[in-house]
């Protein structure tokens, strides 16, 4: 017998479980294209070699890649940036640069599932490419906001934590890390919350590090305040002053409520060069909803010139269980302004005919032929979302009328079919 399941990690997407996906897509699109961004979209299979970075990445271990018939490595993207980089520096000398470019790909990664986590997700990607200094990161984290607050969300719910991947490598340095460990040490790093502290420990100490390194890094990492960071390290730290100046643009442009410094984030991607963020629900109950940050150095790293950007990846799963939780998942039907439905098969020929007249208004039509009992076809009506229903009734249809009823107000009138087509 076949397993008719899913693929492990994987979802089927039923009518009702598409119709609440495009419910978020349509507010990320629409959010986006508010902001400026414009679209763009690539093969969900990419060059195993795009992902196969240094510093152990955990994404590496993560893909799901294999050899085709022609023996190429390809893999499955795990996530959209690379491709990015891929696509801009295919044309880098014909583009205008800012550029303001979202996607919203179909991603795989072979991880361990948790809640909120699968194999398989959808992942609104948002990029700022070409605009140095702090406007960048405020337009990113602003869409970001805005999209929230339009599904429902306040700063009540959730929380932006911001960083700077500098800053951290200052604390590195601070407890004698040597350079060319700080990005393997930081990908550790990233894994804090998802481990014990003695597992923690045991892989900072396969990366070199001793107790007393380890213990220094904590010391840092149970700061709570930018204030307290910047005493410690001493000095002028340009990370420190740029995260106090976004933090006031952000606060001026009505968002400061919803973020706040957390030097424990870290971002477990090589590529981040500056600001980091991640956006997590106040409960704490959820792995990150949403991450991103600066990556200035990753065009340079596939062999094209130093382009500063910042972006981030919001994924479908999580910010659907926080919803869910929250009780704010809306209550979608199909959106239809019209049932016809036929008494008999009698009328059948007059409900195929004035439903294409209907279509043909532009209106959208679904017509009912199962020939159920009139209460059992209204109350499909009703649970579709469909506005009103037209009944063809024997006795009206030979008089030339039809049974218009409104769903919402439950009440009914007769009304001439050449009227009805007119109004």
């Amino acid at each position: 017998m076949i397993d008719l399941k899913p693929v492990r990690g994987t979802r089927d997407f039923y009518p009702a479980e598409l119709r609440l996906r495009h419910w978020l897509f349509d507010i990320w699109r629409g959010t986006a294209r508010q902001f400026g961004f414009e679209e763009y979209d690539a093969c969900v299979l990419e060059s195993e070699a795009l992902y196969v970075r240094k510093a152990g990445d955990e994404i590496t271990g993560q893909l799901y890649n294999f050899d085709d018939k022609g023996g190429r490595r390809l893999a499955l993207r795990p996530e959209m940036t690379p491709t990015l980089a891929r696509l801009i520096l295919q044309r880098q000398r014909a583009l205008q640069f800012p550029l303001k470019w979202f996607s919203i790909p179909q991603c795989f990664r072979y991880e361990r599932m948790t809640r909120g986590r699968k194999r398989e997700h959808y992942q609104w990607n948002l990029d700022v490419i070409g605009q140095p200094g702090n406007v960048a990161e405020v337009e990113t984290i602003s869409a970001l906001i805005a999209s929230l607050e339009a599904m429902g969300l306040t700063a009540e719910h959730v929380r932006l934590h911001l960083n700077d991947r500098r800053l951290l490598t200052a604390v590195l340095e601070r407890a004698g890390v040597p350079e060319e460990h700080h990005l393997p040490v930081m990908v550790v790093m990233d894994k804090r919350d998802k481990i014990g502290g003695e597992q923690l420990e045991a892989l900072l100490g396969e990366q070199g590090l001793s107790g007393t390194q380890v213990r220094r890094i904590d010391e840092f990492l149970a700061m709570s305040s930018l204030e307290e960071v910047k005493t410690a390290l001493g000095g002028d730290t340009p990370a420190v002053a740029e995260l106090e100046a976004l933090q006031e643009l952000l606060g001026r442009v009505g968002f400061g409520d919803w973020v706040g410094f957390d030097i424990t984030v870290v971002r477990g991607l090589s590529y981040y060069t500056g600001t980091v963020f991640e956006l997590r629900d106040r409960s704490a109950s959820l792995r990150a909803i949403c991450g991103g940050g600066r990556y200035d150095s990753l065009l340079s790293a596939f062999g094209g010139d130093p382009i500063p950007a910042i972006g981030f990846g919001f994924g479908d799963v999580v910010i659907l269980e926080l919803l869910g939780d929250l009780g704010l998942l809306p209550q979608l039907g199909t959106d239809l302004d019209y049932v016809v439905i036929p008494f008999s098969e009698a009328q059948v020929p007059a409900a195929l005919e004035l439903s294409q007249k209907l279509r043909r208004k532009g209106l959208r039509v679904d017509a009912d032929f199962a020939l159920r009992k009139l209460k059992r076809a209204l109350q499909r009506a009703s649970e579709i979302g469909a506005r009103r229903a037209v009944l063809l009734m024997p006795d009206e249809l030979e008089r030339g009328e039809v049974v218009v009823r409104d769903m919402a107000k439950r009440e009914e009138r007769r009304v001439a079919m050449e009227a009805f087509l007119e109004e």
